[in-house]
């Protein structure tokens, strides 16, 4: 009986020491979070980086879409945040997330810019272990003076 215990720990042991599967080095993931100061959806030269907005990352089962991981962290002063990941989630699904705006004049999320996909895993071939998110925004509660004069420079160069 003490022989089938041992076998089954050794068995059992390393499965779970790597089902955690910690990192040596940690990845980092990095964004940027703005603030369309336009309402425009997309980033204008009116847009403006946002510090001090909450964001998150969040890993999810690819299987049942059950959220089993969660980090989160703040934009710096230039609006940038890194958010340190030190397990490997290589059969999941992962997004940065906006969580919170730090200005009470553009918190409404932009649609479709709310979140970024990012690939948490040191199994990708990826030699760094920054993982750069994409840009992530808010929408001002109205339009700045001059916006209308921006997009329609767009609205010209699609023409």
């Amino acid at each position: 009986m003490a022989k089938i215990l041992l076998l089954i720990a050794l068995c059992v042991l390393p499965a779970l020491v790597s089902a955690t599967r910690m990192v040596k080095n940690p990845l980092v993931v990095q964004g940027p979070v703005y603030c369309d100061r336009c309402r425009a959806g997309f980033e204008t030269p009116k847009t403006r980086n946002m510090a001090g907005a909450k964001v998150k990352v969040e890993c999810s089962d690819r299987k049942t879409g059950e959220v089993v991981y969660k980090r989160e962290g703040y934009t710096d002063s230039t609006g940038q945040y890194k958010i340190v990941v030190s397990e490997d989630h290589l059969d999941e699904i992962c997004d940065a997330v906006l969580v919170k705006s730090s200005q009470p004049d553009c918190a409404q999320m932009s649609p479709g810019r709310e979140r970024a996909r990012v690939i948490l895993t040191n199994f990708n071939g990826i030699a760094s272990n920054t993982r750069y998110a994409n840009a992530m925004g808010f929408m001002a509660d109205e339009a700045e003076s001059g916006c209308t004069e921006i997009l329609k420079l767009y609205q010209e160069e699609d023409e």
